[in-house]
């Protein structure tokens, strides 16, 4: 686990390290809930700073919760709606300082202050999104940023 605090490229390092622990965690593993369930707990234990950690997965027109640490969550997600429908609607991660200023956001633990979601694909298809809160403004920077897209496009193999 790091500290926030760490430079830079110990930061860096360090989510290589916890990207190979996903590879070895997942390799040879065919059930997605398993896989999604050890993805979300890594990265819950990896991560300093955030209050949920989990996986929305696209069903028919929506998004519905799936593996996950934290408190209890929104079951559903329209498209295009909050943090986690923009990040499906235009296909790109979203890294909000503040959800608090980002229109629309839904507030699911008002004790989330930032987040970062980060669409997932299998077959060029939207198979749903990691969804990761901080109670802090501006947790995520731009190394969490590629490492984090990093860490899904390393998942996506497996689904």
């Amino acid at each position: 686990m790091f500290e926030t605090t760490k430079k830079l490229g110990d930061k860096e390092k360090d989510y290589e390290l916890l990207i190979k622990q996903l590879t070895a965690l997942t390799d040879g593993e065919l059930d997605e809930i398993a896989i999604l369930s050890n993805a979300s707990a890594l990265l819950n234990q990896f991560l300093t700073e955030v209050n949920w950690v989990g996986f929305y997965l696209w069903k028919e027109d929506g998004l519905v919760l799936g593996p996950f640490q934290g408190l209890p969550a929104c079951i559903r997600i329209p498209y295009g709606k909050g943090v986690c429908g923009t990040a499906v609607k235009e296909g790109k991660t979203q890294r909000v300082a503040d959800v608090h200023q980002f229109p629309g956001h839904i507030a699911c633990d008002s004790a989330s202050n930032s987040e970062i979601v980060v669409p997932v694909f299998v077959n060029g298809e939207v198979y749903g999104v990691l969804d990761i809160d901080s109670p802090i403004k501006n947790r995520f920077d731009e190394v969490d940023e590629l490492y984090i897209e990093k860490f899904v496009k390393t998942l996506e193999q497996y689904l």
